[in-house]
């Protein structure tokens, strides 16, 4: 192929407005601050709604008729137990009755007698109700910790095990500092998560580690595609900049990201919407803060990610002509 006919096939490759993503450092670092101010906001304002699965506690189900107020239910049961209290709605897989699930913490389980002076509050607070005590639990909150470190050691480990990835399968363009540009942009993409939990009001449970763990293996693979273009690009444009090559990489991969994105995004929007029809509010803790992780995934890989690593790089490269 004669050299004429290769720029035709480049010029061909090129997306017809290029646009200056390495030129929006400060507006990307307005929005990651951003989301470290309101995380920060809503730990003082709302603070961290642990499930008792990792903090220990009581879990007790009742059956009932007819329509029960939740808030009602938490008022009688905060005269008893002292504490914060959680109640959700459900229905019995097996047998179709209504069902209302009550939770707290405590430090010592809760006792038989204390069992029966509150299901006796209850069924004196709703008499027409027909309110009968289903099942009742003590939670070790041991269980639910380890379970979460163990989560956060395979965080960890997958953070690691991508940096080492990057570093070698993208080593003739800087693999190390891409690695870890991409962990960057992935505990962005989990402090939006969790942020929206803060500031939503939703239970730290298993629901929201499974949320952690899904946006953490999204957003590295759609990193992973934008460096693969920039290494692709590389060989095609070999006098470019750094900061070209992310521009028009990141500027040819912009239309595929949005399509996939808003085919997954748009899933639990409708997953979300379902939720809130139903009733089954548990959900929202899942769903919720998944639909804006992906959003956040969607937006760290095509800027947080290779921008920051253009800083670095730049920054780099300016240390080396000033030691000169």
């Amino acid at each position: 192929m004669s050299t004429k006919n290769t720029k035709k096939d480049i010029e061909a490759l090129m997306p017809e407005k290029v646009y200056n993503i390495t030129g929006k450092k400060k507006m990307i670092l307005s929005i990651v601050i951003g989301v470290v101010i309101a995380l920060i906001v809503g730990l003082i304002i709302r603070g961290v709604n642990i499930a008792i699965e990792f903090k220990g506690g009581t879990m007790m189900t009742y059956t009932y008729s007819g329509d029960v107020d939740t808030a009602e239910v938490e008022k009688a049961v905060k005269e008893i137990v002292d504490t914060s209290v959680n109640v959700r709605k459900g229905e019995s897989i097996s047998t179709g009755d209504k069902q209302i699930t009550i939770s707290f913490s405590t430090k010592e389980g809760f006792t038989g007698d204390r069992q029966s002076e509150l299901t006796n509050k209850l069924q004196e607070k709703f008499p027409n109700n027909e309110i009968e005590l289903f099942d009742s639990n003590d939670v070790n909150p041991s269980t639910g910790r380890e379970f979460f470190i163990k989560c956060l050691v395979a965080i960890a480990f997958a953070a690691l095990i991508v940096i080492i990835y990057i570093a070698i399968r993208f080593r003739r363009i800087g693999g190390w500092s891409a690695g870890v540009c991409s962990i960057f942009a992935l505990c962005h993409d989990l402090l939006v998560a969790i942020t929206i939990n803060i500031l939503f009001g939703f239970e730290f449970n298993s629901n929201t580690v499974a949320v952690l763990l899904t946006i953490l293996g999204y957003s590295i693979n759609n990193t992973i595609v934008i460096y693969d273009r920039i290494r692709e690009n590389r060989k095609l444009m070999p006098k470019a900049s750094l900061n070209e090559l992310i521009n028009v990489s990141c500027t040819q991969s912009l239309t595929r990201s949005i399509r996939t994105s808003i085919t997954t995004i748009g899933t639990m929007l409708v997953v979300t919407i379902v939720v809130m029809v139903t009733g089954y509010d548990s959900l929202l803790s899942f769903s919720v803060p998944l639909m804006m992780g992906l959003i956040s995934g969607t937006f760290s890989s095509l800027f947080v990610a290779p921008v920051t690593w253009s800083w670095w790089m730049n920054k780099r490269a300016a240390k080396g002509k000033a030691s000169k």
